[in-house]
């Protein structure tokens, strides 16, 4: 924002109101102007606000992801409480955030076609506010007309001399519904079906070709994987065990318990770091896919001691947490490893009061770090760091930031931990490796060269039936691929390698 209308951050702009009208209007209190209304003594103009303040936070929220590279999931809880929103307003301001950046590679190609301009040619503030228009337009029940004006009125803030540009763009935009601008943008589907694909579904297209390599070339199954991931994710719990079953802890929150692991429960939605049971330790926000994969490292059979538990990726603690607490039930102890140290401090946090120690250290050091030894441990994790294809649903900008040149040090790290991790087991131990991400380059090929380049001995298990009996999709083994559309989980993969 620009000029003196620009608010304090963190404060309701003057003249912003909320839109579910929770407040008298014309009062005076903060939020209580209205056009043409507003307090005229003294012979004073009336304040005319220009948004409603759930369309400004999912600017503001749009704004520091493309101007500071932010991630939303972090800015816009912070966001909506700055601004003392709650119920249906927080949840359309959440609903414009991540929708706006889930479509974000379509809506820029349709803004593109209706300026008549190269999106990238627009000034970013206006391109923000455009993007946020264009999304109501085109997948959302607002009235055209109060898209189309509500957006106008944005740009009058952000970039005063762009209104009559933007209103045109917005006009053009509001000819065609979304079936409609694909048709008209979108390359054949039989000449170029992941060009075709990609804008249809607003994924970039190196992400829509490796995940159709990844399902084996199946495009039909490639498209209902992309639908998926512009869906909004439902919240998972993991109920600890030993302090909390998933079916009372539902009952207690009034969600549901999980498919497929014995300790998810899922949350119709809300703010579940609000919850009693997160608050106090029996239980906190997972994935049940990452769930599944934890569990399914306590579940593969061991021969000889199994006391020594190594998490040697563990920030930010989530499979810390659930692997503590299974290690109190079968009198085991966790070393959980994490090389950024803020990182360490949330992974101290999370496993609070469970049998769980936290080095903070390079999970590649083992045998250097004397908390590390190697062939120390009966069980080691390795969650290695990944590009995060595998949430994209939840992480919706990460799939615009991501580049295939991303891949190269991220392989060769997980390669590096991989064999950490190798050298960190005992013979006869076993270690999982797990990464968010199907990209083949980062799950088998990455398994493949770091079990070839240990320098031990090293079999494959068989991960699925580690995993809950009868869930389905899990494909010819040894390793497994967790989906969105056919688990309901993020796209998890799981590798466990016993050493010889």
């Amino acid at each position: 924002m620009t000029g003196p209308e620009r608010p304090v951050e963190g404060q309701r702009p003057r003249g912003y109101e909320r839109s579910g009208g929770d407040r008298p209007r014309g009062t005076g209190r903060p939020g209580g102007s209205v056009r043409g209304g507003g307090d005229r003594r003294g012979g004073q103009r009336p304040v005319r606000p220009t948004v409603d303040l759930p369309r400004h936070v999912a600017y503001e929220a749009l704004a520091a992801v493309h101007r500071d590279d932010a991630y939303a999931n972090l800015v816009l809880p912070a966001m909506l409480r700055e601004a003392g929103l709650s119920g249906r307003d927080a949840a359309f301001a959440t609903e414009l955030t991540y929708g706006t950046l889930r479509h974000t590679g379509t809506l820029d190609a349709i803004v593109t076609d209706a300026a008549g301009r190269d999106v990238q040619r627009i000034d970013p503030p206006v391109r923000d506010a455009l993007r946020l228009g264009a999304y109501q337009l085109l997948h959302t029940r607002v009235p055209a007309h109060a898209a189309v004006s509500s957006t106008v009125d944005l740009v009058r803030m952000v970039g005063p001399g762009a209104t009559g540009f933007a209103n045109a763009v917005l006009r053009e935009v509001a000819g065609r519904d979304a079936d409609a601008w694909v048709a008209k943008l979108a390359p054949a589907e039989e000449t170029d079906p992941i060009g075709h694909l990609a804008l249809a579904y607003s994924h970039p297209q190196w992400i829509v070709r490796s995940f159709a390599e990844a399902l084996g070339g199946d495009l039909g199954e490639t498209t209902r994987l992309l639908i998926e991931d512009n869906e909004r994710p439902p919240v998972h719990l993991c109920a600890r065990p030993g302090r909390a079953d998933a079916v009372a802890l539902a009952d207690e929150v009034g969600g549901a318990p999980g498919a497929f692991s014995p300790y998810a429960v899922y949350l119709p939605g809300g703010a579940p770091g609000e919850l009693a049971a997160v608050a106090d330790g029996r239980a906190h926000v997972q994935d049940e896919g990452s769930q599944l994969v934890a569990d399914a490292l306590v579940a593969a059979p061991l021969d000889g001691p199994d006391g020594r538990w190594l998490d040697l990726c563990a920030g930010p603690g989530g499979k810390s947490g659930l692997l503590g607490a299974l290690a109190a039930t079968r009198d085991a102890r966790l070393t959980a490893v994490e090389v950024a140290e803020h990182r360490a401090r949330l992974v101290a946090q999370a496993t609070r009061g469970l049998p769980v120690t936290v080095v903070h250290a390079d999970g590649r050091d083992v045998g250097v770090e004397p908390k590390l030894p190697e062939g120390h441990f009966d069980r080691v994790l390795v969650d290695a760091p990944c590009t995060g294809l595998g949430a994209l649903r939840r992480r919706p900008e990460a799939r615009w930031r991501r580049q295939p040149s991303d891949l190269p040090p991220l392989t060769r790290l997980q390669r590096e931990l991989l064999t950490a991790a190798l050298r960190a087991v005992r013979p006869g131990g076993v270690v999982a490796y797990v990464t968010c991400s199907p990209h083949v380059v980062e799950t088998h090929v990455t398994v493949t060269e770091a079990s070839r380049r240990c320098g031990f001995p090293v079999d494959f298990v068989d991960a699925r039936p580690l995993l809950p009996a009868g869930m389905p999709g899990l494909g010819d083994g040894p390793t497994v691929q967790l989906w969105p559309h056919r688990h309901g989980t993020d796209a998890m993969f799981l590798a466990v390698l016993r050493r010889g």
